[in-house]
């Protein structure tokens, strides 16, 4: 099974909407949407998006208020997706941390290759040489490809989005330690994430759902209240 990036389309135009709904999810994309500011908003935070996909003209809020507030907490990439075409636009989004700017009308395959490009370059960043990890670990029946971005248990894929594998792979490489909920944010969300636990408790209870056979009683990923999280020694 592969695993499906996440992608929030924020898009208040429905036929728009469905348009890359269905472009997304016929090139293997899991997507959620959002038609207002406040969903955006709610939703980026939520449910843990691998990439957002923002159109600046919403009902309730200039689409630029979206992207500076997500970038007060977290380094998701994020394609601006916008009618407004004038050069003072584009540089504004890009200063405020948009990853790419996209002009209506486009193509499919313009598209596609924006996203997939945004995502490829937020999984390297976070593989560069002094925090990325290679080869093989394994612990009882979960096993963690570095090399190929799949985490395995009785290997099968896991299926785990892009921020839940980065999480994985980032308890794996410190395993048998305790990372702090702070620690891993930061790691995970860049540097200008509050602290606000919430995220990462939200891929957390996903990622348990996906690889202990009973989330309740972890056998892989312990918690340590009020500290952290604590992958277990490799074997």
């Amino acid at each position: 099974m592969d695993i499906k990036d996440r992608v929030l389309i924020v898009e208040d135009d429905k036929s728009i909407r469905n348009f890359l709904r269905t472009v997304l999810e016929a090139n293997n994309f899991d997507v959620i949407t959002a038609v207002t500011g406040a969903e955006a908003y709610s939703m980026a935070t939520s449910q843990c998006p691998d990439l957002v996909i923002l159109d600046l003209g919403l009902p309730d809020m200039d689409g630029m208020k979206i992207l500076k507030g997500i970038r007060e907490w977290s380094a998701m990439p994020i394609l601006v997706v916008s009618a407004r075409s004038h050069e003072r636009d584009k540089v504004e989004a890009l200063d405020a941390g948009a990853d790419d700017y996209i002009t209506k009308p486009f193509g499919t395959s313009e598209l596609l290759a924006r996203v997939r490009m945004a995502i490829r370059h937020a999984r390297a960043a976070f593989l560069m040489p002094d925090g990325g990890k290679t080869g093989i670990f394994r612990s009882g029946d979960l096993t963690i490809d570095y090399d190929k971005h799949r985490v395995y248990i009785r290997e099968q894929d896991a299926g785990l989005t892009q921020n839940e594998f980065r999480i994985v792979s980032l308890l794996g490489k410190y395993a048998g330690k305790v990372l702090t909920y702070d620690f891993i944010i930061k790691e995970i969300w860049g540097p200008n994430m509050k602290n606000d636990n919430r995220i990462l408790r939200v891929n957390m209870a996903n990622i348990r759902r996906k690889i202990e056979t009973n989330p309740a009683q972890p056998q892989y990923i312990f918690t340590e209240v009020g500290v952290g999280y604590r992958m277990a020694d490799a074997d």
